[in-house]
């Protein structure tokens, strides 16, 4: 059985490698670095498909060194005993590259095992992880480490790749083969920045079509039903997870329905109900508050009917309250407010209660003036009477600030002439 064609067709060179012009553009870091020969140890960060492997066997190719490679989904500590074993050997004579894969799933134990080896030089060490090393990657390899990026492929970088693909696959069957620009084109934004997920959908394609006539012919029309049945790529606990809610909340933050309503159908395409109705809740309080707080129990109910519901009629009452929200007016006040108090009391500001809002309980000995002194709004006009609530320490601090939105200037309105009567 044939390797998959985006192994078959995986760049020799750097200067085959799509995308990651960041990095691996003429004169830039990584590139200067792997021309120098001397290769460090290194972290490769971002997510599958965008050349993390095809950069590392590169490196391999041209360092002189015994590659070995360790996926850490499968691999065991037995498995680094053993490549630690053959150093020394005249086999690893010009010393070991280890290209660790998925490095997120080794523990913190098996990690510390490399450590002392890659430290001395024994081993380079090229890592590569789909989660932020930051969170995944033991401190002390992290710190021994160079991390580089890599982001997802656009579109046009994917494009480039599937029209080499198409012209590797020609010789290789001896046969024409065609696609039109729109269904190649279809193909490249499908791999949502991960180009072996588009050339597996392209070999799909060849595969699938019509094979009675010397031409490959692909139509737009079987492009389309091969996408139509195509996984959506969601990762419910990776970084694409995070990024995806953080997009969602930011557009309703920043008023954008129609971005806003995108990322919603990204996570229910994905059947992430929970992420949706929680962001969006979170978002009511956070960003609109008291400039409409009538929103929060409507986005409630909303959420309380997506989840009876369930998918996929449950989208509709999400849909009607993320456009709520991304239009209606917003202000943070109350998110600015417990956010300083939260910091003067985590900054040790605790102090005493001033007497009058104590619990009735007796003074000391040693108070002079005894008596708890407090007066009940209540029993005064517009139920309101000035006195000391703050302690003493921070008896003029102010933490919420109103909002220049309708709402809150009617109250700071309303509490401005009860105050100076």
């Amino acid at each position: 059985m044939s390797s998959p064609l985006a192994d078959r067709v995986r760049p020799k060179t750097l200067s085959q490698v799509c995308g990651q012009k960041h990095i691996l553009g003429e004169g830039k870091l990584l590139t200067r670095i792997i021309q120098s020969g001397q290769i460090p140890n290194l972290i490769f960060y971002g997510p599958s498909g965008v050349g993390k492997t095809t950069v590392a066997n590169i490196i391999a190719a041209t360092c002189g060194k015994k590659l070995h490679y360790l996926n850490a989904t499968v691999a065991s500590t037995a498995d680094i005993k053993d490549i630690i074993a053959s150093l020394g050997t005249l086999d690893a004579a010009g010393g070991i590259l280890l290209y660790l894969d998925e490095i997120q799933y080794f523990n913190k134990k098996q990690q510390q095992i490399l450590l002392s080896y890659i430290e001395s030089g024994d081993i380079t060490l090229i890592a590569s992880t789909t989660e932020n090393p930051s969170f995944y990657v033991y401190s002390a390899v992290l710190s021994r480490s160079t991390v580089f990026e890599f982001k997802a492929l656009s579109a046009e970088d994917i494009l480039e790749a599937l029209t080499n693909a198409v012209d590797f696959l020609k010789d290789e069957k001896g046969r024409e083969i065609r696609f039109s620009e729109n269904g190649l084109a279809q193909i490249a934004r499908s791999g949502a920045g991960d180009v072996r997920r588009a050339l597996n959908t392209l070999e799909l394609c060849v595969l699938s079509a019509d094979k009675g006539k010397e031409c490959i012919e692909v139509s737009d029309e079987d492009v389309e039903l091969l996408l139509k049945n195509s996984p959506v790529r969601y990762d419910r606990a990776g970084d694409e997870h995070y990024d995806i809610i953080s997009a969602y909340h930011k557009s309703m933050r920043g008023s954008d329905p129609d971005a806003a309503i995108y990322y919603l159908a990204r996570l229910l395409a994905a059947g992430d109900l929970p992420s949706a109705c929680r962001r969006l809740l979170a978002c009511a309080n956070e960003d609109v508050g008291l400039a409409y707080p009538q929103i929060i129990p409507i986005v409630k109910a909303a959420v309380d009917t997506a989840l009876m519901l369930g998918l996929p009629e449950g989208r509709l009452s999400l849909a009607n309250a993320v456009i709520l929200v991304a239009t209606a007016p917003k202000s943070n006040s109350a998110h600015d407010a417990i956010n300083a108090a939260m910091s003067d009391v985590e900054q040790g500001r605790v102090y005493p209660i001033p007497r009058q809002l104590q619990n009735k309980h007796y003074d000391s000995a040693e108070v002079e003036k005894k008596g708890q002194f407090y007066l009940y709004p209540h029993s005064y006009e517009n139920h309101y009477v000035k006195q000391q609530y703050l302690p003493d320490a921070l008896k003029d601090k102010k933490y919420y600030i109103e909002g220049d939105n309708k709402n809150e200037q009617a109250f700071k309105a309303y509490m401005d002439k009860i105050k100076n009567k």
